[in-house]
């Protein structure tokens, strides 16, 4: 029985859409399998929402990989996670590039094996000129790092006199984030059923429609991303004013 195509939504599709992956250690206990398998198993998620997002003129997608939080797991674990998104990368980042793909990197460079790092730094430079979809990496990211950052630079130019503090608003601020040339999510999407944002793009979610199912992220393909979209749409934004009756 061939596979079912899913259809690119019909109507306006949400600029930038951001997901959190949860659910792999879950897909995995269902299983009786160790947790690095529901970690192997999200590859074949993280590829197809990946190509459908491009194929359907999504503008940016950013992917919660790796936060500064996971460093607390197992250490085996996160050795795997490593050498997972470093193969990945190295793996798929041809087939990105073929497909107009632009590959961003948000978080801390530290504590990154060097192996890792430059399979992201190679993925950034080969991809840095294409116009498609931005596919920004969330990896050893947090939100509060993110601030804390943006604040430490910030705190620095004013000291240099480069900055006047009475100019500093949310424009000059947005300045300093890792990304600050794209726009904030129009749609966050958790898996899992977590009803949580897990210090993800704090700042940027002000006003971010979020969208929670419970499927699991190993389970969750092209076709749970057009249901997330979808609802979406049925929404309305208004961003702290009101609905003209």
């Amino acid at each position: 029985m061939e596979k079912e195509e899913v259809l690119r939504p019909e109507g306006e599709l949400p600029f930038h859409v951001a997901i959190i992956m949860d659910g792999n250690g879950r897909w995995a206990k269902k299983r009786d399998l160790p947790r690095i398998a529901g970690h192997k198993a999200g590859e074949r998620s993280i590829t197809d929402v990946i190509r459908a997002a491009s194929e359907w003129g999504i503008g940016a997608l950013t992917l919660f990989a790796f936060s500064t939080e996971n460093w607390n797991r197992p250490e085996n674990e996160v050795k795997f996670l490593m050498s997972f998104n470093r193969n990945l990368l190295n793996k798929r980042v041809q087939e990105f590039h073929e497909r107009n793909i632009r590959i961003r990197h948000l978080g801390r460079r530290d504590r990154i094996p060097p192996s890792t790092l430059q399979a992201i730094d190679n993925a950034v430079e080969l991809t840095r000129h294409n116009t498609g979809m931005s596919l920004n990496i969330a990896f050893n990211y947090g939100g509060r790092a993110e601030i804390v950052d943006a604040i430490r630079s910030l705190c620095a130019d004013v000291a240099a006199g480069k900055v006047d503090p009475e100019d500093v608003d949310e424009d000059v601020f947005r300045s300093y984030l890792y990304l600050p040339d794209v726009p904030d999510p129009d749609l966050l999407i958790r898996t899992a059923g977590e009803m949580r944002i897990s210090n993800f793009m704090i700042w940027e979610l002000a006003y971010t429609e979020i969208y929670v199912t419970d499927v699991l992220w190993p389970d969750f393909d092209r076709r749970h991303l057009a249901e997330a979209i979808r609802d979406y749409q049925r929404r309305e934004r208004r961003f702290g004013a009101i609905r003209e009756e």
